[in-house]
Protein backbone atom coordinates (compact mmCIF):
# COMPACT_ATOMS: atom_id res chain seq x y z
CA UNK A 1 0.00 0.00 0.00
CA UNK A 2 1.42 2.95 -0.89
CA UNK A 3 1.92 6.39 1.65
CA UNK A 4 -0.83 8.53 -0.08
CA UNK A 5 -3.35 5.79 -0.20
CA UNK A 6 -2.26 4.57 3.44
CA UNK A 7 -2.90 8.56 4.60
CA UNK A 8 -6.11 8.55 2.87
CA UNK A 9 -7.06 5.70 4.48
CA UNK A 10 -6.22 7.10 7.70
CA UNK A 11 -7.80 10.43 7.45
CA UNK A 12 -10.86 8.35 6.49
CA UNK A 13 -11.02 6.10 9.82
CA UNK A 14 -9.85 8.77 11.73
CA UNK A 15 -13.23 11.32 10.70
CA UNK A 16 -15.36 8.26 10.59
CA UNK A 17 -14.51 6.75 13.85
CA UNK A 18 -14.68 10.52 15.59
CA UNK A 19 -17.86 11.13 14.02
CA UNK A 20 -19.31 8.19 15.48
CA UNK A 21 -18.25 8.94 19.38
CA UNK A 22 -20.32 10.39 22.26
CA UNK A 23 -20.74 13.77 22.80
CA UNK A 24 -17.86 16.14 23.13
CA UNK A 25 -16.29 16.46 26.42
CA UNK A 26 -16.63 20.14 26.48
CA UNK A 27 -20.67 19.98 26.02
CA UNK A 28 -20.78 17.27 28.51
CA UNK A 29 -18.13 18.80 31.12
CA UNK A 30 -20.30 21.82 30.64
CA UNK A 31 -24.09 20.38 31.29
CA UNK A 32 -22.47 18.79 34.29
CA UNK A 33 -21.69 22.17 35.57
CA UNK A 34 -24.57 23.83 35.00
CA UNK A 35 -26.60 21.38 36.83
CA UNK A 36 -24.33 20.90 39.91
CA UNK A 37 -23.74 17.43 39.01
CA UNK A 38 -21.31 15.00 38.28
CA UNK A 39 -20.09 14.20 35.08
CA UNK A 40 -22.04 10.91 33.83
CA UNK A 41 -21.02 7.75 34.12
CA UNK A 42 -23.60 6.60 31.31
CA UNK A 43 -21.54 4.18 29.35
CA UNK A 44 -20.48 5.01 26.01
CA UNK A 45 -20.59 1.98 23.54
CA UNK A 46 -17.68 1.08 22.18
CA UNK A 47 -18.72 -0.87 19.55
CA UNK A 48 -19.35 2.25 17.65
CA UNK A 49 -15.71 3.60 18.37
CA UNK A 50 -14.15 0.63 17.15
CA UNK A 51 -11.30 1.07 14.55
CA UNK A 52 -9.87 -1.82 12.04
CA UNK A 53 -6.82 -3.61 14.19
CA UNK A 54 -3.80 -3.03 12.64
CA UNK A 55 -0.62 -5.19 12.79
CA UNK A 56 2.54 -2.97 14.18
CA UNK A 57 3.82 0.63 14.22
CA UNK A 58 6.37 1.49 11.63
CA UNK A 59 10.23 0.95 12.17
CA UNK A 60 10.89 2.47 15.81
CA UNK A 61 12.99 5.70 15.91
CA UNK A 62 15.26 5.34 19.16
CA UNK A 63 16.70 8.63 21.18
CA UNK A 64 19.53 9.04 24.53
CA UNK A 65 17.16 10.46 27.21
CA UNK A 66 18.54 10.30 30.59
CA UNK A 67 19.57 6.82 31.92
CA UNK A 68 18.03 5.27 29.10
CA UNK A 69 18.18 4.56 25.30
CA UNK A 70 14.57 4.59 24.67
CA UNK A 71 12.65 2.89 21.64
CA UNK A 72 9.80 4.41 20.17
CA UNK A 73 6.48 4.64 17.22
CA UNK A 74 6.12 7.84 16.12
CA UNK A 75 2.88 8.66 13.78
CA UNK A 76 1.60 11.93 12.67
CA UNK A 77 3.00 15.08 11.41
CA UNK A 78 6.20 16.21 13.02
CA UNK A 79 5.28 19.68 13.65
CA UNK A 80 1.66 18.66 14.80
CA UNK A 81 0.93 18.79 18.71
CA UNK A 82 2.57 16.38 20.74
CA UNK A 83 0.48 13.58 22.38
CA UNK A 84 2.42 11.34 24.32
CA UNK A 85 0.78 7.75 25.27
CA UNK A 86 2.16 5.47 28.13
CA UNK A 87 1.60 1.53 27.96
CA UNK A 88 1.62 -0.17 31.35
CA UNK A 89 2.60 -3.84 32.76
CA UNK A 90 2.57 -6.48 31.19
CA UNK A 91 1.91 -5.00 28.14
CA UNK A 92 3.92 -2.72 24.95
CA UNK A 93 3.16 -0.13 22.61
CA UNK A 94 0.89 -2.52 20.93
CA UNK A 95 -2.01 -0.97 22.89
CA UNK A 96 -1.62 2.18 20.91
CA UNK A 97 -1.20 0.69 17.16
CA UNK A 98 -4.62 1.44 16.65
CA UNK A 99 -5.03 4.91 19.00
CA UNK A 100 -2.42 6.09 17.04
CA UNK A 101 -3.37 6.36 13.20
CA UNK A 102 -6.62 7.60 14.34
CA UNK A 103 -4.95 10.94 15.81
CA UNK A 104 -1.60 10.97 13.75
CA UNK A 105 -5.02 11.88 10.75
CA UNK A 106 -6.78 14.78 12.73
CA UNK A 107 -3.10 16.06 12.79
CA UNK A 108 -1.52 15.07 15.62
CA UNK A 109 2.67 14.11 16.20
CA UNK A 110 1.81 10.84 18.46
CA UNK A 111 4.61 9.38 20.51
CA UNK A 112 5.11 5.80 22.01
CA UNK A 113 7.59 4.95 23.78
CA UNK A 114 8.88 1.69 25.32
CA UNK A 115 9.26 1.65 29.19
CA UNK A 116 12.17 0.93 30.98
CA UNK A 117 12.38 -2.92 30.77
CA UNK A 118 10.23 -3.38 27.81
CA UNK A 119 10.92 -3.91 23.86
CA UNK A 120 14.16 -2.01 22.43
CA UNK A 121 14.84 0.25 25.35
CA UNK A 122 17.66 -0.02 26.97
CA UNK A 123 19.50 1.41 30.01
CA UNK A 124 22.61 2.74 28.61
CA UNK A 125 24.63 1.44 31.20
CA UNK A 126 25.22 -1.68 33.72
CA UNK A 127 25.72 0.38 36.78
CA UNK A 128 21.97 1.98 36.62
CA UNK A 129 19.95 0.35 39.35
CA UNK A 130 17.22 -1.76 37.66
CA UNK A 131 14.42 0.33 39.70
CA UNK A 132 10.80 0.21 39.06
CA UNK A 133 9.47 2.66 41.55
CA UNK A 134 6.78 5.01 40.70
CA UNK A 135 9.31 8.64 40.54
CA UNK A 136 11.84 6.79 38.50
CA UNK A 137 9.44 6.21 35.53
CA UNK A 138 7.72 9.70 35.94
CA UNK A 139 11.67 10.94 35.42
CA UNK A 140 11.95 8.75 32.23
CA UNK A 141 9.09 10.60 30.74
CA UNK A 142 10.30 13.62 31.20
CA UNK A 143 13.70 13.03 30.35
CA UNK A 144 12.00 11.69 27.02
CA UNK A 145 10.30 15.05 26.14
CA UNK A 146 13.20 16.91 26.79
CA UNK A 147 15.57 14.94 24.61
CA UNK A 148 12.69 15.24 21.83
CA UNK A 149 12.80 18.93 22.91
CA UNK A 150 8.78 18.87 23.64
CA UNK A 151 7.89 21.34 26.07
CA UNK A 152 4.48 20.31 26.83
CA UNK A 153 2.05 17.54 25.22
CA UNK A 154 -1.30 15.96 25.65
CA UNK A 155 -0.69 13.00 28.02
CA UNK A 156 -2.46 9.64 27.52
CA UNK A 157 -1.62 6.06 29.80
CA UNK A 158 -3.49 3.27 30.97
CA UNK A 159 -2.28 0.59 34.01
CA UNK A 160 1.86 1.67 34.76
CA UNK A 161 1.31 4.56 32.06
CA UNK A 162 -1.54 6.05 33.95
CA UNK A 163 0.08 6.09 37.11
CA UNK A 164 2.90 7.85 35.10
CA UNK A 165 1.02 10.32 33.74
CA UNK A 166 -1.08 10.84 36.64
CA UNK A 167 2.51 12.18 38.72
CA UNK A 168 3.50 14.49 35.68
CA UNK A 169 0.10 15.88 35.57
CA UNK A 170 0.52 16.62 39.48
CA UNK A 171 3.88 17.83 39.96
CA UNK A 172 4.87 19.02 36.17
CA UNK A 173 1.36 20.51 35.26
CA UNK A 174 3.22 23.00 32.74
CA UNK A 175 4.27 19.70 30.77
CA UNK A 176 0.47 18.54 30.57
CA UNK A 177 -1.29 20.61 28.12
CA UNK A 178 -4.40 18.09 29.06
CA UNK A 179 -4.23 14.11 29.96
CA UNK A 180 -6.20 10.96 29.26
CA UNK A 181 -6.21 8.40 32.61
CA UNK A 182 -7.49 4.80 32.39
CA UNK A 183 -9.02 4.01 35.90
CA UNK A 184 -8.44 7.17 36.82
CA UNK A 185 -6.15 8.92 39.47
CA UNK A 186 -3.60 5.81 40.45
CA UNK A 187 -0.77 7.93 42.50
CA UNK A 188 0.40 5.85 45.50
CA UNK A 189 2.76 5.94 48.52
CA UNK A 190 4.10 3.39 50.82
CA UNK A 191 3.29 4.67 53.21
CA UNK A 192 -0.64 4.57 51.88
CA UNK A 193 0.21 0.52 50.65
CA UNK A 194 0.95 -0.40 54.18
CA UNK A 195 -2.71 -0.31 55.25
CA UNK A 196 -4.12 -3.60 54.38
CA UNK A 197 -7.79 -4.09 52.05
CA UNK A 198 -10.41 -6.28 52.77
CA UNK A 199 -9.65 -9.79 51.70
CA UNK A 200 -11.28 -10.12 48.79
CA UNK A 201 -9.39 -6.89 47.51
CA UNK A 202 -6.13 -7.92 48.60
CA UNK A 203 -6.89 -11.70 46.79
CA UNK A 204 -6.84 -9.28 43.22
CA UNK A 205 -3.29 -8.26 44.42
CA UNK A 206 -2.19 -12.25 44.14
CA UNK A 207 0.77 -11.11 41.99
CA UNK A 208 2.01 -8.29 43.34
CA UNK A 209 2.74 -10.71 47.09
CA UNK A 210 4.05 -14.08 44.72
CA UNK A 211 6.71 -11.39 43.67
CA UNK A 212 7.40 -10.36 46.54
CA UNK A 213 9.22 -13.95 47.07
CA UNK A 214 12.08 -15.51 45.45
CA UNK A 215 10.22 -18.33 44.09
CA UNK A 216 8.22 -15.73 42.23
CA UNK A 217 11.17 -14.29 40.85
CA UNK A 218 11.85 -17.37 39.62
CA UNK A 219 8.57 -18.33 38.62
CA UNK A 220 8.24 -15.04 36.13
CA UNK A 221 11.89 -15.14 35.24
CA UNK A 222 11.02 -18.64 34.11
CA UNK A 223 7.11 -18.30 32.54
CA UNK A 224 7.49 -14.74 31.59
CA UNK A 225 4.80 -14.94 28.57
CA UNK A 226 2.54 -17.41 29.90
CA UNK A 227 1.98 -15.11 33.00
CA UNK A 228 1.46 -12.36 30.99
CA UNK A 229 -1.44 -13.97 28.93
CA UNK A 230 -2.70 -15.03 32.46
CA UNK A 231 -2.76 -11.48 33.05
CA UNK A 232 -4.52 -10.31 29.94
CA UNK A 233 -6.66 -12.94 30.55
CA UNK A 234 -7.59 -12.11 34.16
CA UNK A 235 -7.74 -8.30 33.20
CA UNK A 236 -9.83 -8.65 30.39
CA UNK A 237 -12.22 -11.39 30.51
CA UNK A 238 -14.21 -10.62 27.38
CA UNK A 239 -11.05 -9.47 25.56
CA UNK A 240 -11.00 -12.10 22.52
CA UNK A 241 -7.50 -11.54 21.63
CA UNK A 242 -5.48 -14.01 19.47
CA UNK A 243 -2.05 -15.88 19.87
CA UNK A 244 -0.99 -13.59 16.93
CA UNK A 245 -1.79 -10.17 18.93
CA UNK A 246 -0.79 -11.45 21.88
CA UNK A 247 2.80 -12.80 20.83
CA UNK A 248 3.53 -9.27 18.98
CA UNK A 249 3.40 -7.47 22.59
CA UNK A 250 5.13 -10.71 24.78
CA UNK A 251 7.86 -10.41 22.45
CA UNK A 252 8.61 -6.55 24.64
CA UNK A 253 8.98 -8.88 27.75
CA UNK A 254 12.28 -10.35 26.82
CA UNK A 255 14.24 -7.36 27.46
CA UNK A 256 16.88 -8.28 29.59
CA UNK A 257 15.79 -5.93 32.23
CA UNK A 258 11.61 -6.67 32.33
CA UNK A 259 11.78 -8.79 35.09
CA UNK A 260 14.21 -6.83 37.37
CA UNK A 261 12.05 -4.01 36.46
CA UNK A 262 8.68 -5.59 37.05
CA UNK A 263 10.14 -7.12 40.44
CA UNK A 264 11.36 -3.82 41.76
CA UNK A 265 8.04 -1.82 40.99
CA UNK A 266 5.75 -4.05 42.83
CA UNK A 267 8.12 -4.98 45.86
CA UNK A 268 8.45 -1.31 45.73
CA UNK A 269 4.75 -0.54 46.35
CA UNK A 270 4.78 -2.77 49.30
CA UNK A 271 7.68 -1.43 50.96
CA UNK A 272 9.97 -4.11 50.51
CA UNK A 273 12.48 -2.13 47.74
CA UNK A 274 13.67 1.11 48.76
CA UNK A 275 14.03 2.76 45.87
CA UNK A 276 16.60 5.58 45.28
CA UNK A 277 17.42 8.37 47.64
CA UNK A 278 17.29 10.91 44.44
CA UNK A 279 13.54 10.06 44.27
CA UNK A 280 12.87 10.90 47.77
CA UNK A 281 11.67 14.55 47.47
CA UNK A 282 9.17 13.41 44.15
CA UNK A 283 8.23 10.93 46.50
CA UNK A 284 7.22 12.73 49.07
CA UNK A 285 5.49 15.10 47.34
CA UNK A 286 2.97 11.80 45.41
CA UNK A 287 2.80 10.82 49.02
CA UNK A 288 0.57 13.76 49.79
CA UNK A 289 -2.05 12.65 46.99
CA UNK A 290 -1.41 15.77 45.47
CA UNK A 291 -3.95 17.39 43.29
CA UNK A 292 -4.51 17.30 39.64
CA UNK A 293 -5.25 20.65 37.77
CA UNK A 294 -5.26 20.14 34.42
CA UNK A 295 -8.02 19.54 31.80
CA UNK A 296 -8.17 15.97 32.41
CA UNK A 297 -10.38 12.78 31.22
CA UNK A 298 -10.61 9.46 33.37
CA UNK A 299 -11.81 6.04 31.38
CA UNK A 300 -12.95 2.32 32.48
CA UNK A 301 -14.11 -0.51 30.86
CA UNK A 302 -17.37 -2.24 32.16
CA UNK A 303 -15.00 -5.61 32.33
CA UNK A 304 -12.05 -4.36 33.86
CA UNK A 305 -10.97 -7.26 35.84
CA UNK A 306 -7.73 -5.72 36.99
CA UNK A 307 -7.92 -4.39 40.81
CA UNK A 308 -8.78 -0.57 39.81
CA UNK A 309 -10.59 1.94 41.97
CA UNK A 310 -14.39 3.17 42.30
CA UNK A 311 -14.56 6.53 39.70
CA UNK A 312 -16.18 8.24 43.07
CA UNK A 313 -13.68 7.38 45.15
CA UNK A 314 -11.12 9.63 42.75
CA UNK A 315 -13.16 12.51 41.17
CA UNK A 316 -12.53 15.40 43.70
CA UNK A 317 -8.45 14.61 42.91
CA UNK A 318 -9.40 16.29 39.70
CA UNK A 319 -9.56 20.12 40.12
CA UNK A 320 -9.26 21.35 36.76
CA UNK A 321 -12.09 20.37 33.96
CA UNK A 322 -12.66 17.04 34.29
CA UNK A 323 -15.27 13.99 33.29
CA UNK A 324 -15.56 10.28 33.37
CA UNK A 325 -16.38 7.92 30.82
CA UNK A 326 -17.47 4.40 31.45
CA UNK A 327 -16.97 2.66 27.98
CA UNK A 328 -19.53 -0.51 27.54
CA UNK A 329 -19.05 -3.65 25.61
CA UNK A 330 -17.11 -6.16 27.71
CA UNK A 331 -14.00 -3.81 27.48
CA UNK A 332 -11.35 -4.35 29.97
CA UNK A 333 -7.83 -3.20 31.67
CA UNK A 334 -6.28 -2.49 28.52
CA UNK A 335 -8.62 0.00 26.91
CA UNK A 336 -6.30 1.82 24.23
CA UNK A 337 -6.01 -1.85 22.64
CA UNK A 338 -9.56 -2.76 23.49
CA UNK A 339 -12.08 0.18 22.59
CA UNK A 340 -9.17 2.52 19.98
CA UNK A 341 -11.77 4.64 18.88
CA UNK A 342 -13.02 5.78 22.30
CA UNK A 343 -9.59 6.14 23.35
CA UNK A 344 -8.70 8.51 20.43
CA UNK A 345 -12.01 10.40 21.20
CA UNK A 346 -10.89 11.20 24.46
CA UNK A 347 -7.26 12.57 24.20
CA UNK A 348 -9.15 14.95 21.10
CA UNK A 349 -11.53 15.51 23.52
CA UNK A 350 -9.21 16.87 26.50
CA UNK A 351 -7.08 18.53 23.76
CA UNK A 352 -9.60 20.98 23.08
CA UNK A 353 -11.69 21.68 26.23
Amino acid sequence: MSDQIDQRRRTFLGTAVLSAAAVPFAATLAAAQSSGAEPSTAPLPAASVRAPSRISFGPLKRVAAGLLDVAYAEEGPADGPPVLLLHGWPYDIHAYVDVAPILAAQGYRVLVPYLRGYGETRFRTAETPRNGQQAALAVDAITFMDALKIDRAVLGGFDWGARTVNILAALWPERCKAMVSVSGYLIGSQESNRNPLPPKAELQWWYQYYFATERGVKGYRQYTHDFARLIWQLASPRWAFDDATFDRSAAALDNPDHVAISIDNYRWRLGLAKGEAKYDEIENKLALSPTIGVPTITMEGDANGAPHPDPAAYAKKFTGKYEFRLISGGIGHNLPQEAPGAFAKAIIDVDRA
